[in-house]
């Protein structure tokens, strides 16, 4: 049953923080959404900030999960390209409200923000990731692919959000395309 009432929480808290953004949504409009008191949220959660951070944890391991789920390709550069596509995809979803990490980032911009360290930690795994599957497929400026392609995912994200059938994503997926198979 407790993790049941947690796992409420964070949901009613996510479906907020979406909606009104980090900042805007309070504990109080969290205890509401969620038919909770206040006291039982924070029996769950000792502040606002530590419910925010474990919402993006779940979140960011949901994302990674299902880009852990994608079929095997044939090689590196395809599992590149296919990763980068499964992102896009996500970003196309009409219920797409952004990568909950990096609209957090931008409401705690503060360096030493925790919640802005897990922003920052999302935003590097991600270029890991592509760093390393474009080491293997060995492309010599893997760094500067990955960086160039994490710009393609996260502009495109925006520019969804903010104009969803602008075809932005169909247009990010082709210069995907562009970059992997232009890369040596």
């Amino acid at each position: 049953m407790s993790s049941r009432i947690r796992d409420y929480i964070l949901e009613a808290a996510g479906d907020l923080f979406s909606r009104q953004g980090f900042n805007s949504t309070s504990v109080d409009n969290i205890a509401a959404q969620a038919q909770v008191a206040k006291v039982t949220l924070y029996k769950y959660f000792k502040s606002k900030e530590l419910l925010i951070i474990e919402y993006l944890r779940e979140q960011n391991s949901k994302l990674w999960k299902k880009l852990a789920e994608s079929p095997q390709q044939e090689n590196a550069r395809a599992e590149l390209e296919s990763m980068v596509i499964s992102l896009l995809e996500v970003i196309s979803d009409k219920d797409f409200k952004g990568f909950a990490s990096i609209n957090a980032g931008v409401e705690f911009p503060q360096v030493d923000n925790p919640v802005n360290q897990i922003s920052k930690e999302f935003s590097k795994q991600l270029r890991e990731q592509m760093t390393e599957l474009a080491t293997r497929a060995g492309i010599k400026h893997a760094e500067a692919l990955a960086l160039q392609l994490a710009l393609v995912i996260e502009g495109a994200s925006i520019t969804e959000r903010n104009q969803q059938g602008s075809q932005s994503i169909l247009h990010a997926q082709t210069l995907v395309k562009t970059l992997i198979n232009s890369a040596t």
